[in-house]
């Protein structure tokens, strides 16, 4: 038995980091590349994925609820995310860009 339990706390721990990357992930994401990929709005996925890090951080692998979360984490991870990363930028904030940076682009000054 102590192989199971051991098994089912790696399983448990699998899960909460899982579901905290993806929490993270829906965390970085620009709000506007939820509805150009037309998803779900960015409040939305931060709730739904917080609730699952949370029930995952509270209740026992075996229960219904941490099964529900998993659902929710796969079903970001699979649809949105990618949806996400095909935009240009990858729907990530532009926080470290260039002052030179343009809609389009770095400003090469013509060359």
């Amino acid at each position: 038995m102590e192989g199971f339990a051991g098994f089912m706390s790696l399983l448990s721990l699998a899960l909460i980091v899982f579901s905290g990357f993806a929490l993270f992930d829906a965390a970085i994401r620009r709000e506007d590349g939820y509805r150009a990929a037309d998803k779900q709005t960015k409040p939305f996925w931060m709730i739904i994925l917080g609730i699952a890090f949370v029930v995952n951080l509270i209740f026992p692998i075996l229960s219904f609820l941490p099964i529900i979360g998993l659902i929710a984490t796969i079903v970001y991870m699979v649809d949105v995310r990618p949806a996400l990363r095909s935009l240009p930028g990858g729907g990530r904030s532009r926080r470290g860009g260039s002052s030179s940076d343009g809609p389009y682009g770095p400003y090469n000054g013509g060359r």
